[in-house]
């Protein structure tokens, strides 16, 4: 059985579990068409995961809480969106430039959101696109506030340099994520992309943990660097405000 055939398999018996509520392993295995051994070997990897568990009676499968943890997650992305969007749309109108919305993915930040002002010079679409946690504003942030294991991880690989700006030594970038936790804000000058600066502070949850990252990029020309300190004030203002509203009591 191919890899891909066994993921196929398994995506069918987490629908079949949805759509039943529960079924036995012989149940299923006709329902897949394949024999009784086949159907057992691909419900205990789904168990291995959590996102099938047996019933009290140990004869059949349920859909398992490892299938809640997945919802969890985009059902926070979501609510990320609808919390942060006014603050995001409000921000980019009073700046006039980009205003994105971030989260953690593995060691890379993940753009969510996306806001335009109405001096925005790029048109490139940023959602959905993954970049690097030590050569943005907002992967910085992430860095700065996240799990130390992170940290950690991309302390261990060299550092891409993406310009001649990009921070590649690993001492620079910790003595600055220190100041990032300082100051509540972060920041990159053309260090991604050449032309492009930007400044972010982070969002929180109700428990206090730095959720996402709330950024302001535009060309350097306009969001330059003795701006930021002025730039990081409004940003900070904003995140405050979706972190508020995302249950952050300060």
């Amino acid at each position: 059985m191919s890899n891909v055939q066994s993921v196929d398999r398994a995506l069918s018996i987490l629908e079949i579990l949805a759509r039943r509520g529960d079924a036995g392993v012989t149940e299923i295995g006709k329902e897949l068409g394949v024999h009784k051994s086949t159907a057992f070997r691909l419900l205990a990897a789904l168990e291995t995961h959590g996102f099938v568990e047996q019933t009290e009676d140990r004869g059949s499968y349920r859909l398992g809480f490892g299938i809640v943890r997945l919802a969890g997650a985009i059902t926070a992305q979501l609510d990320l969106n609808r919390q942060g969007q006014d603050a995001c749309e409000r921000l980019a109108a009073d700046l006039g430039d980009t205003v994105n919305l971030a989260i953690l993915d593995g060691d890379r930040a993940v753009n969510i959101s996306q806001s335009r002002g109405a001096a925005a010079v790029a048109s490139h679409n940023w959602i959905g696109q993954q970049t690097p946690l030590h050569a943005t504003s907002s992967g910085k942030i992430l860095l700065a506030f996240g799990r130390t294991s992170v940290l950690a991880s991309v302390f261990a690989e060299p550092l891409e340099r993406f310009t001649a700006a990009t921070v590649t030594d690993v001492a620079t970038l910790a003595a600055e994520l220190d100041r990032i936790r300082e100051v509540g804000w972060a920041c990159t000058a053309e260090e991604y992309e050449i032309g492009l600066n930007a400044v972010a502070a982070p969002v929180r949850g109700a428990d206090g943990s730095v959720v996402a990252a709330l950024s302001v990029s535009g060309p350097a020309y306009r969001l330059a660097t003795e701006s930021f300190p002025g730039i990081a004030k409004r940003v900070i203002e904003a995140a405050d405000e979706v972190s508020e509203r995302m249950g952050h009591v300060r």
